[in-house]
């Protein structure tokens, strides 16, 4: 299946498309600008009510300290309110937090990353762990064992001559003698 066919062809032009997200952009433009208006409108609004303007002219001393304290008592309120919704906002934010983690345990799905394989040689991991103390080149290959064929084949004619009749060789074997005879065959 071709992926160009798969997808029906839009019905809608390009320049169309495009004079329709300017719409949309100017119209999220004036919305926006109507939402800040609105938020700046309701604050004048709300301190207009909770603030009355002060009129201080024609007061006496008495008077005045009598609303410096009445002012600073208002404000002793207010700040204790703001700390008790900062306090409920923090606390409802940790719930929330919390109660995202039991949804992940419950449903037992976490995005596991798509892991690439990576070819590296030994020595190009070397050189990563080791830094610049990694000298010389690691081949791997050449610290094992060869073997040849001939010794192969030696190591079974050995096998089989000491095999011969299994009874002689558990008689032969029986005894002190034949487990010296044991070690004195494998030490050698």
């Amino acid at each position: 299946m071709n992926p160009k066919m798969d997808k029906p062809k839009s019905k809608i032009s390009a320049s169309r498309k495009l004079s329709l997200k300017i719409l949309l952009l100017t119209r999220a433009m004036e919305e926006l600008e109507k939402e800040i208006q609105d938020r700046n409108e309701e604050k004048v609004r709300y301190i207009g009510e909770k603030l009355p303007p002060l009129q201080l002219s024609g007061m006496s001393l008495e008077e005045l300290q009598a609303l410096c304290k009445q002012l600073h008592g208002k404000i002793d309120v207010v700040d204790e309110e703001r700390y008790d919704c900062e306090a409920k906002v923090n606390k409802h934010n940790k719930d929330i937090h919390e109660l995202k983690l039991k949804v992940q345990d419950l449903g037992g799905k976490f995005k596991k990353p798509a892991l690439r394989k990576v070819r590296v040689s030994a020595d190009e991991m070397m050189r990563a762990l080791l830094g610049s103390k990694h000298k010389g080149s690691m081949d791997l290959r050449a610290n094992l064992k060869s073997v040849k064929k001939e010794d192969v084949k030696q190591g079974d004619k050995v096998l089989t001559s000491e095999v011969g009749d299994w009874r002689k060789n558990v008689e032969a074997m029986s005894g002190m003698e034949g487990r010296k005879k044991m070690f004195d065959a494998s030490g050698q």
